[in-house]
């Protein structure tokens, strides 16, 4: 048995594994052990990945925590922090910049996984709008309305004002049920009315309303509802 192999017991090391079998086969904890390369002092770098995941519940909180909460945590400091929101930003940056480049509506799944992303892990409801080009490529997103845990004040006015602002030609829509249940309410429908209509006096295109759940995304245009 190798040095290498005696750190890993039982198990294939995960750098091993990826180069095997592929990033797809790796558990968020190999995969988060991998990049944060060492542990610390008594710490298995194995360990202290299966410790940071089970202290903040998920790998997305884990990536949305600040640094006070992290610091708080065995084997984490300033380094391994940096580390952690560095990559974040880099996979937030590459969905919105994949988008930004190709019709938004033909990578249905892209901005899903980008709005799960944006929006699931959030306590308080939040309303954001992504605003497209006449291609129906992201121009930009704003989170333009902010609530309680289960309701938020929406005005059509200011989405068209915003939309007006970047010259949009058309919009999707998207909020989190921070209950978890993604299914729309009849007040979700309704407000989604109002901005259709207040869109359509300037000839702006609702494309979609996706509700975000926690694991599931219901959209609008697939109930047929847009």
């Amino acid at each position: 048995m190798t040095k290498r192999q005696e750190l890993w017991p039982g198990m294939m090391p995960p750098r091993e594994k990826l180069l095997q079998q592929g990033a797809k086969e790796l558990s968020d904890q190999e995969l988060l052990a991998i990049y944060l390369r060492t542990g610390c002092r008594g710490m298995h770098v194995m360990e202290l990945a299966k410790n940071l995941l089970e202290e903040f519940g998920s790998l997305h909180q884990l990536l949305m925590a600040d640094f006070d909460a992290m610091a708080r945590t065995k084997g984490m400091g300033v380094a391994k922090f940096s580390q952690l929101v560095a990559v974040s930003e880099l996979s937030r940056r590459a969905y919105l910049r994949h988008l930004s480049a190709e019709n938004a509506m033909l990578s249905p799944e892209v901005i899903r996984e980008y709005l799960q992303n944006l929006l699931v892990f959030r306590e308080r409801e939040v309303f954001l709008v992504l605003f497209l080009d006449n291609q129906h490529r992201v121009i930009r997103h704003e989170e333009m309305f902010a609530g309680t845990i289960g309701h938020v004040e929406v005005y059509p006015r200011e989405i068209v004002r915003g939309a007006m602002k970047v010259n949009a030609a058309a919009l999707i829509l998207a909020h989190n049920h921070p209950s978890g249940r993604a299914e729309p309410s009849l007040m979700d429908r309704k407000v989604t009315e109002q901005i259709i209509r207040a869109c359509q006096l300037l000839e702006i295109r609702v494309l979609d309303h996706l509700v975000v759940g926690h694991g599931e995304t219901v959209s609008f245009a697939e109930r047929g509802w847009i």
